[in-house]
């Protein structure tokens, strides 16, 4: 590499095993090729079977993280996270009043062992405040479901329809994550600014090593904003990403529950 790296932000909850959170954020960034600065709101006592503590970052701290990174150095593209409660979610929003470049929101409401990681009364300030601030709101079904009040999506066709209800909330893009449906295929939808709607489908792969694969997708996606691709192209990217590393997550052995995807899995 010659010349200055492209440079992303996270803004996320710390998982101690590694497989999600600030961790799988930094390690996908890293695999997609651009500089990763990170921000923490919470620190959950986690591995691959549960979340047993969860600490909240103060808010002047959180506020202090975003400061000092954006008054230093020139991100290009912001991805967030676990945001855990209202008061965390107002100091995000009042911080990035400013930013200019492209923000995805992975809306992280549930580890994959069903452990709670936003607040109930986070909900409304999560789609008060943050939802107009997203470049690319990336749901999975039971996110999608829980911001809209309604049942779970059951096909593409009600995947696209929740995802332009999503898109009057504020986002410029929803993309619509269909890990959580059955099928031996599995298929994203991503809804743009216009209603377009794109679908992304690879074959689903039989693994219980999926723990990250929300936080892996964003990231990726934010990754590849950084340098400069546009948005259908640093989502194709991503998922394209995202597949291999679920493909290689049997290579890991971590863990008794499930298991990270290898983020790696292009560099070893």
């Amino acid at each position: 590499m010659t010349g200055k790296p492209p440079i992303a932000l996270t803004i996320a909850g710390s998982d101690s095993g590694g497989g999600a959170g600030i961790q799988a954020d930094l390690k996908a960034m890293s695999a997609n090729g651009v500089y990763a600065a990170s921000v923490i709101t919470a620190i959950t006592a986690q591995n691959t079977r549960a979340v047993t503590a969860v600490h909240e970052v103060p808010t002047d701290v959180v506020a202090a993280q975003i400061t000092a990174v954006l008054s230093d150095i020139p991100v290009q593209s912001i991805k967030l996270g676990m945001l855990f409660s209202p008061v965390i979610i107002d100091a995000v929003a009042r911080c990035l009043v400013n930013f200019k470049g492209p923000v995805v929101v992975d809306p992280v409401m549930i580890a994959k062992s069903g452990d709670a990681l936003l607040q109930e009364s986070a909900v409304k300030a999560m789609t008060a405040q943050i939802l107009p601030l997203a470049t690319l709101l990336t749901p999975n079904l039971p996110e999608a479901a829980r911001l809209l009040g309604i049942p779970e999506a059951g096909s593409t066709v009600e995947m696209a329809t929740q995802g332009k209800r999503l898109l009057d909330m504020g986002p410029q893009a929803v993309l619509m994550k269909g890990g959580h449906a059955i099928g031996g295929t599995c298929t994203d939808v991503l809804i743009d600014a216009c209603g377009v709607v794109t679908t992304l489908s690879a074959p689903r792969v039989l693994t219980k090593n999926t723990h990250g694969t929300g936080c892996t997708y964003s990231a990726a996606i934010a990754a590849h904003l950084a340098k400069g691709l546009n948005l259908q192209a640093a989502v194709t990217a991503a998922h394209g990403y995202l597949q291999g590393a679920i493909a290689a997550s049997d290579q890991l052995h971590i863990g008794a529950g499930h298991g990270p995807v290898h983020h790696f899995h292009g560099q070893w």
